[in-house]
């Protein structure tokens, strides 16, 4: 008997999550959603039930993926008070993917914990197109025994699984991931925008920096998109913002000076000021290329 599966969170991310458990087999039986026509959509696709007490997502299922945008969206379905997900918890599995601030990982392990249920973090350092094929890396934290027993259903959503350690250090990890792929992404932006003005030919320097220590993965996935203004969401730059945040966040907490991590984080909150925080990170561009939006 496959565990009973449900969805807090349906967007690009959680919605692709719930589609490649369908395709493996798994009984997809409730989801909700901040945005209730999402949810409503994709439970007819999936024949689940579309639900709005959280409490019943809880009832519903045997393990339950949170895939919510913010700290407080987080702490917030899994409110001690009025409806939660923590009601009826006893049993069951909480797996939380959103990146949030350590420390909040760590709060919700202790409220589910409290209401005898088990919660990890699944963080991911993916994208939308991982997310549907089953191919997430997945950065896992929290109980050994909770992260042993959901294994099986996380491996059918992820190419390279890792079990991080106690709750908050997958979360550690995820800030840090995203951190060096914001800096590298508003450094890309910068040289690409200095080699237009330059007049040269940016296909001829990407190609360049592909061969020398330029190289990086953004390049692979974000300059040919900076160069020709192709910003389709697949990472968005008000999540770049939130994430550079959390990590410039740490590194004082613990007294040290990122002036790398703050001035992306200052980039890619001037990209939000300016309305354009719904483009792909790769928008940072915007700011960089003569004659663009800056």
């Amino acid at each position: 008997m496959k565990e009973r599966i449900a969805f807090v969170g349906v967007g690009r991310m959680g919605g692709n999550m719930a589609r490649r458990l369908k395709d493996c087999g798994y009984p997809v039986v409730a989801v909700h959603d901040a945005h209730a026509a999402t949810a409503t959509a994709l439970a007819a696709e999936l024949g689940a039930r579309p639900v709005a007490r959280l409490a019943e997502i809880t009832a519903a299922a045997d393990v339950i993926f949170t895939v919510v945008t913010d700290d407080a969206a987080q702490l917030a379905v899994f409110a001690p008070e009025g409806d939660s997900l923590l009601i009826g918890a006893s049993g069951k599995i909480f797996v939380n993917c959103a990146t949030l601030t350590p420390a909040v990982h760590v709060e919700v392990e202790r409220r589910a914990r409290a209401a005898g249920a088990g919660a990890i973090e699944g963080c991911m350092a993916s994208s939308i197109p991982q997310a549907r094929n089953g191919t997430l890396y997945l950065m896992c934290a929290g109980e050994r025994a909770v992260f042993d027993r959901v294994e099986p259903v996380l491996r059918h959503l992820s190419a390279a699984l890792r079990y991080i350690g106690q709750a908050g250090q997958a979360a550690q990890v995820k800030a840090l991931v995203n951190m060096v792929m914001n800096i590298n992404t508003a450094g890309l932006a910068e040289g690409l925008g200095l080699g237009h003005a330059l007049g040269l030919d940016l296909d001829m320097l990407r190609e360049v920096f592909a061969q020398t220590g330029a190289n990086s993965q953004v390049l692979k996935t974000d300059g040919e998109d900076m160069q020709h203004r192709a910003h389709d969401c697949f990472f968005s730059a008000a999540h770049a913002a939130k994430d550079s945040t959390i990590a410039w966040q740490l590194g004082r907490d613990v007294g040290l000076s990122l002036p790398l991590a703050a001035a992306t984080k200052a980039q890619f909150e001037r990209l939000q000021s300016l309305g354009l925080g719904s483009l792909d990170k790769s928008g940072v561009a915007e700011l960089t290329f003569k004659g663009r939006h800056a």
